[in-house]
């Protein structure tokens, strides 16, 4: 029997389950690629959602790992997102949720960095759920490349 979903979360409910599909990915400095994803929100009737993201080459190769927990911020409709990342980078991002839409920004010193981390500066997150699609895109920028376009997906949610 699951928990009931804690009411700080519930205007993030409509993520709730687990969501797979595929994506694109590109940037100035390396080749367009495309990947297969695994996204999933979770709960323990807690004030926060567990986050777990995998991506995989469509040759099965580990791309790209994140953790981390979705979190309410302090006035209604806004959120916190707190992740690690493989690559040496935290990241605490924040922003707003409203209906099926969820933006999400860190940048500064919500961006934290290994001694030998990439030099990720800054992340925008824009995630759409409409039914059982889930559409994301992810800018970054980092030293040398201004803020860009890296990723877009579209996830189905598992029945």
């Amino acid at each position: 029997m699951s928990p009931e979903l804690h009411g700080d979360v519930s205007s993030l409910a409509f993520l709730l389950g687990t969501w797979r599909g595929e994506g694109t990915g590109s940037y100035p400095t390396i080749e367009p690629f495309a990947y297969s994803e695994t996204l999933s929100f979770g709960h323990v009737g807690d004030a926060w959602l567990s986050y777990d993201q995998e991506s995989w080459s469509r040759e099965g190769e580990p791309l790209h790992f994140e953790r981390g927990f979705l979190r309410p911020g302090a006035t209604a409709g806004d959120v916190e997102l707190v992740l690690a990342h493989p690559i040496g980078v935290t990241e605490v991002a924040h922003g707003r949720v409203d209906a099926g839409d969820l933006g999400l920004t860190a940048d500064g010193d919500a961006i934290g960095r290994a001694a030998t981390a990439s030099d990720v500066r800054r992340l925008q997150r824009r995630y759409r759920v409409e039914g059982d699609a889930l559409t994301y895109e992810l800018d970054m920028a980092t030293g040398a490349t201004p803020l860009t376009l890296h990723l877009t997906g579209t996830l189905r949610r598992d029945a």
